[in-house]
């Protein structure tokens, strides 16, 4: 990989050119050059399908060949002998936070004895797709980000058609008309990951457009372009999101077949915590999440919930966080998440948050959180 990079030090490769010319998976190739930016030696660029280039290190990097074990990124110096298989629950694991396409951090979760990313990888490696299923919010579309840098996605909704997956004619700035493909048939002749998020959301007659290219047929038919016949690229892989309690969502034994492996995902309380957020309120998501299990209420706060009250409570203080975290909760458990935030933060009442009385035109600006707080007793 090195090598190949060290060669062509003014072009920029994808992960599917390198794989061409190479001859090996893509599923190797992506983890060769993950390996060589970690290590310093190789420069990545491009948030949608990243893009790769030697660096001052490459061709030194070149000139000794190092094998490792899916998971291992061992600095070149410790290295003393190539290794091209270790038993799994010898293999060093890498669990510190990767940072995402977008520049957000994802802190990999436990997974079947491995980090969670590196287990998705292996998963693609083998060509085993994967659902994913849980409360929206819980970071599976952040796990996914995080395990697969070439990833394109689809957003899912009852309106998607078999169009938004494959492609359809657009008209040109010419007049004319050209045909547009899909992030389905980018994904397929590019050899990358795709994400069906909101999967169950979508007609099962457009997913059907789906399922021969995940199938030992690997290949679709475009009919709305001369029936022209896409053919999967290696490394070419689906993963699909589900979210059993959103309304519409209807996960189909069609669906469900094709995905050998259907992971559930939940809220990561911990982290939570690790993060800093106020220790409360994760609490009082705890309890709340408890008695969603139970199928006592319908909703809690969520990873994504949490992050946002702590985001609010910076710029506009604790009570008005609280209020809001109140008011996002659906209308059917609304009394219910009061409660539990009454009794776990001490204030007599909490309401949503909402626009009171007209301001006289000769009042003052108050700072935000100039009332007193719930989170500190103490004017703020």
């Amino acid at each position: 990989m090195a090598r190949l990079l060290a060669d062509r030090p003014a072009d920029k490769l994808t992960i599917g050119d390198m794989a061409r010319q190479l001859g090996h998976s893509h599923g190797a190739v992506r983890n060769a050059s993950l390996t060589l930016v970690r290590r310093g030696e190789a420069d990545q660029s491009g948030t949608g399908q990243p893009e790769f280039r030697a660096n001052a290190k490459t061709a030194a990097a070149a000139q000794t060949a190092v094998i490792s074990p899916p998971g291992t990124h061992v600095p070149r110096a410790q290295t003393t002998t190539a290794r091209t298989t270790t038993p799994a629950a010898a293999t060093p694991r890498q669990t510190g936070p990767i940072r995402r396409a977008g520049g957000q951090l994802y802190h990999p979760r436990e997974l079947a004895d491995l980090p969670d990313v590196e287990a998705l990888n292996r998963l693609r490696d083998a060509d085993v797709p994967v659902l994913l299923y849980g409360p929206p919010g819980t970071g599976k579309t952040s796990l996914v980000e995080a395990a697969f840098p070439d990833l394109l996605t689809v957003a899912g909704d009852g309106d998607t058609t078999v169009g938004d997956l494959i492609g359809e004619y657009t008209q040109a700035d010419g007049g004319g008309y050209v045909f547009q493909y899909g992030p389905l048939v980018t994904a397929m002749t590019e050899g990358r990951a795709l994400l069906i998020d909101d999967a169950t959301l979508i007609s099962p007659k457009v997913l059907a457009a789906l399922y021969p290219a995940m199938d030992g047929r690997r290949q679709i038919q475009v009919k709305a372009h001369k029936g022209e016949i896409i053919k999967a690229e290696p490394g070419f892989y689906v993963v699909a999101g589900h979210n059993p309690g959103v309304h519409g969502a209807v996960l189909t034994e069609a669906l469900s077949s094709r995905f050998s492996v259907q992971i559930q995902i939940g809220t990561d309380y911990d982290l939570a915590l690790a993060l800093k957020i106020d220790a409360r309120v994760v609490r009082v998501a705890r309890h709340l999440s408890r008695q969603v299990d139970l199928g006592e209420l319908g909703w809690a706060p969520q990873l994504r919930e949490l992050l946002s009250y702590q985001k609010t409570e910076a710029v506009l203080g604790t009570n008005a966080a609280l209020a809001n975290l109140v008011g996002i909760a659906p209308l059917e458990d609304r009394d219910a998440v009061a409660d539990a935030v009454i009794k776990a933060v001490g204030v007599k009442k909490i309401a949503p948050l909402t626009l009171g009385k007209q301001l006289p035109a000769s009042a003052a600006r108050k700072p935000p959180g100039s009332t007193v707080s719930a989170h500190r007793g103490r004017s703020r």
